[in-house]
């Protein structure tokens, strides 16, 4: 099974919350020299970033640079072949996504993933799931590696008894629920008001990204990660999204984003990273990389023998990297 190879993770354990508590020199997120192969595609190769309280950083380049699969390693999606990932000064390399999810960091996907046949607030609602307490009263059986081999299926069985029978503070937990979804929408009031009991299927493109990226801040993320959160949206629905995350970035939220859209990413970043060929060839303020020259090389393309030789010297230095090492 390909996902077994990709994503060859052991069982998670239980995430030490206050542990993980961010001070002001913190960095939210810090990843060395990260790197991924596909079937002999070096898809990311030494990549650095790092994401300190209340920054925006921002990765750009062409198509299949290696944007979104920096990203899949970050949020645990995909593991690297070496390199190492750091949540709030806490390694986390070899963690499931929900772990990296439990440590703060939530996400939204290239192609936006919502549940079709539940509703706008079912949907936003599953944002609060590692949150939930009374409607998960057997959940800390699942993080214990081999009571979850053996019995995952307890703390099933406990979620669903609390759905049917009226367990100690389920209702004071479903009426927290139902105020941090309203909260979410309100987010959205001309987009999702009118919209909290439609089936997700129903919705535009531009709303189930709006949705998507609802779910996510429901769960409070210290670090939040777009990937292309206008994607699909004309050019009046992308200035709204834009002035949705210029009032998070005020409030202090943490983002870490990938996005084509150049304009957003310059009037919204702190930091931003150019990706090509799985490198990182630029690094710095929003000025410095719009006038770095092989920022506008990457954009504006280049022959392809040029580019091969690129690749080529890129890798004779990495492999003179390794002989020093």
């Amino acid at each position: 099974d390909r996902r077994d190879r990709d994503h060859p993770f052991p069982a998670p354990g239980p995430v030490d919350e206050e542990s993980m508590m961010t001070t002001p020199t913190t960095s939210v997120l810090k990843a060395t020299g990260l790197h991924r192969h596909f079937e002999g595609v070096h898809a990311v190769a030494g990549v650095d970033l790092e994401v300190a309280p209340g920054q925006t950083v921002a990765i750009i380049g062409p198509n299949g640079s290696g944007k979104t699969t920096t990203l899949n390693l970050v949020t645990g999606v995909l593991r690297p072949n070496s390199g190492k990932i750091a949540i709030r000064g806490h390694v986390v390399a070899a963690r499931h996504p929900e772990q990296v999810a439990t440590a703060g960091v939530l996400r939204t996907f290239q192609n936006g993933r919502v549940f079709g046949n539940l509703t706008v607030a079912e949907n936003i609602s599953i944002g609060l799931h590692r949150e939930l307490r009374a409607h998960r009263p057997l959940k800390r059986l699942a993080e214990i590696p081999v009571l979850r081999w053996f019995l995952g299926w307890v703390p099933l069985l406990g979620e669903v008894l609390a759905a049917l029978l009226p367990l100690p503070g389920t209702g004071k937990e479903r009426k927290e629920i139902e105020r941090r979804v309203a909260a979410e929408i309100d987010r959205f009031p001309e987009r999702l008001g009118n919209r909290a009991e439609d089936l997700a299927y129903t919705l535009s493109y531009a709303n189930r990204r709006r949705t998507e990226i609802a779910r996510s801040l429901a769960g409070e993320p210290t670090l939040l990660v777009l990937d292309e959160p206008t994607a699909g949206m004309n050019q009046s629905e992308t200035a709204e999204m834009l002035e949705q995350l210029l009032r998070l970035k005020a409030a202090g939220q943490s983002i870490l984003l990938v996005e084509h859209k150049l304009d957003l990413v310059m009037t919204l970043s702190d930091h931003v990273l150019v990706m090509d060929d799985g490198h990182v060839i630029a690094s710095g303020s929003p000025e410095q990389v719009r006038n770095d020259p092989a920022v506008i090389e990457a954009y504006l393309g280049r022959p392809e023998d040029a580019r091969r030789s690129a690749r080529e010297e890129r890798a004779r230095k990495h492999r003179e990297g390794e002989d020093d090492d």
